[in-house]
C-alpha cells in the first residue's frame, strides 16, 4: 500500500511539462511552424499572441526570443485579452499543437507512440492546462494532445 496520496507508479499515464523546451510534446519545444500566414517559433508564442486582437501586440509576442518571454508578454496585466478568450483558448492551443504535429513527423510519431496512455500536463500550479498540485486539475493540455492523437490515427480521407 502506498504511503502517499497518489499511487507510487501510474503505468497508465505519461506525465510531462508543457513548459519543458526539451519535450517534443510541450508547448515550448523548438519546432517553428507556419500558421495564419506567419512563422511561429513555438506553440507558446502562437498561443500567447492569439490572446489579443491587436496585431502589433501579436507581432511583438511572435518576435520574442523565447517562449518564456512570449508568456510574460501574454500575461501583461495592462493588456486585456480578447473578450471571448475563455471560450476559444482551447481551440487556439489545439490548432497550434496539431499544426506542429503535421509539420514534424517525429513529433506526431512521438505522440502516436504514447498508445492509449493518459497524457498529463504535470503542473503543480496550473489547474486548467495541467493537473494541479493535487492532480485534480482539468488537464486540458493533456486532453488536447489525446484528441490530436485520435485525429492522427484516423485514415486520410
Amino acid at each position: 500500500m502506498s504511503g502517499g496520496l497518489f499511487a507510487e507508479t501510474d503505468t497508465n499515464s505519461i506525465y510531462f511539462s508543457r513548459a519543458d523546451a526539451n519535450q517534443n510534446l510541450g508547448a515550448w519545444s523548438d519546432h517553428p511552424f507556419k500558421l495564419e500566414g506567419k512563422q511561429w517559433p513555438t506553440v507558446e508564442h502562437y498561443y500567447q499572441a492569439m490572446k489579443f486582437e491587436d496585431e502589433s501586440w501579436q507581432e511583438k509576442i511572435r518576435l520574442t526570443e523565447t517562449p518564456k518571454q512570449a508568456r510574460k508578454l501574454g500575461r501583461k496585466w495592462l493588456r486585456k485579452p480578447r473578450k471571448d478568450w475563455a471560450k476559444v483558448k482551447v481551440v487556439y492551443m489545439t490548432r497550434a499543437v496539431y499544426t506542429k504535429c503535421m509539420s514534424y513527423s517525429n513529433v506526431a510519431d512521438e505522440l502516436l507512440a504514447t498508445a492509449d496512455k493518459k497524457l498529463v500536463e504535470n503542473s503543480a500550479y496550473d489547474y486548467f492546462w495541467g493537473c494541479g498540485r493535487d492532480r485534480r486539475g482539468n488537464n486540458k493540455y493533456g486532453e488536447v494532445l489525446m484528441n490530436i492523437r485520435d485525429k492522427l490515427r484516423q485514415p486520410a480521407a
